[in-house]
């Protein structure tokens, strides 16, 4: 059973950097598409970014150039680089696996238990 979880989480100001990290349980996640969702307060879940077993990447617009999907030093682990942060990125960021490519979709069969990125002055 292939399991996820979220570290990298806390609270930062305004334009800060933060980087979350996704470990896996199995060494085969490099095999799979892995994606970064975030629940804002009151809002739907919504997929940030993704990146595919060949490493094409996917963002939503409102983080393109600010944010960066990528596979870790470790093979079993996906990192997402958030620079300038804004108050509005705040929310419970999750990552989540699949074998099927399905990019910013909610349709993930694997998810983690979610790291809270809050973002204020």
């Amino acid at each position: 059973q292939l399991k996820l979880m979220e570290s990298g989480g806390g609270l930062v100001q305004p334009g800060e950097s933060l980087t979350l990290s996704c470990a896996a349980s199995v060494l085969w996640l490099s095999d799979m598409t892995v994606a970064w969702f975030r629940r804002a307060p009151g809002k739907k879940r919504e997929g940030v970014a993704s990146i595919t077993n060949d490493d094409r990447t996917e963002y939503v617009d409102s983080v393109k150039g600010r944010f960066t999907v990528s596979r870790g030093s470790v093979e079993n682990t996906v990192q997402l680089l958030m620079n300038s942060l804004k108050p509005e990125d705040t929310g419970v960021y999750y990552c989540a696996a699949d074998s099927l490519e399905w990019g910013l979709l909610d349709e993930y069969d694997y998810w983690g238990s979610g790291t809270q990125v809050t973002v204020s002055s």
